[in-house]
């Protein structure tokens, strides 16, 4: 068995004060024992979209880097949620999960594929695309607990992905998220439960929380969601971890007496 650690998060439009915050979260959730540990979707900045820009950093910058040598310090598997990558066609950016290893290694990119342009009536609106290339693939990476399955935020609403990364292999996903105030509440744990039911696997979240920049707000709730669907680990309101524990034998034991993975007919 080993611990895992979902982070919560309250990122500004302060990247040096964010990131700082992230390495102590990091270094807690260590001390805990957890094995992985998990930041939110835009852990290292959550500013106005006019600073996107100099926010943005390649695989090779400096936040990145400064987590893999954090993840070689602590020795252990490290998934930095996202941040805007330089790089994308037509001068915008992606959304990047980035996944190291305990020795600093870079196991997985995986770029955001859904991106959020909808109207969820809290008075914004969001593009995510006006500023976002979208990725294009499925990503998974093995790990001393298991494969894992990436993905970002809004593509917890496309179960054809989860699918994909079940088929692939993967025992555990991965939803780094900075889901709004509004959807968050009536759909945040219905979805991340039913992506562990349908596929009987861990679902790992780690959640931006609270009031951002340009009157954002955000859901929070990380959570860890075992094989049977139920919430094992919850963050309350603030910033906080959600640390649970990741069982292969029980994962194995649901998917031996209810086989419906085998069953598949279409």
């Amino acid at each position: 068995m080993h611990l895992i650690a979902a982070v919560q998060m309250n990122s500004g439009a302060d990247k040096a004060r964010n990131v700082e915050t992230a390495i102590r979260w990091i270094r807690d959730a260590a001390r805990m024992g957890a094995r992985l540990v998990g930041l939110p979707e835009n852990f290292a900045w959550m500013g106005p979209e006019k600073e996107r820009a100099q926010a943005a950093e390649s695989l090779e910058g400096p936040t990145l880097s400064r987590m893999a040598e954090l993840a070689r310090e602590l020795k252990v598997t490290l998934l930095a949620g996202s941040i805007p990558e330089t790089g994308a066609p037509g001068g915008r950016y992606y959304n990047t999960s980035v996944l190291f290893g305990p020795q600093g290694e870079r196991l997985a990119v995986y770029r955001k594929i859904h991106l959020f342009d909808v109207e969820v009536g809290d008075g914004a609106k969001y593009r995510e695309s006006e500023a976002i290339a979208p990725g294009s693939e499925v990503v998974t990476a093995d790990t001393e607990l298991g494969r894992l399955g990436l993905s970002i935020c809004y593509d917890l609403r496309f179960p054809e992905l989860y699918r994909r990364l079940a088929e692939g292999g993967a025992t555990i996903f991965a939803v780094p998220a900075a889901f709004t105030l509004m959807t968050g509440k009536d759909h945040w744990e219905v979805l991340l439960r039913a992506r562990a039911i349908e596929n009987q696997v861990w679902v790992f979240a780690p959640a931006q929380w609270g009031r951002h920049a340009e009157n954002r707000q955000t859901w929070g709730h990380a959570m860890v969601v075992d094989p049977w669907g139920l919430v094992i680990a919850r963050a309350s309101d603030g910033e906080g971890i959600a640390l649970g524990q990741v069982d292969p034998e029980l994962q194995a034991r649901i998917r031996r007496n209810l086989p419906c993975l085998q069953h598949r007919r279409l």
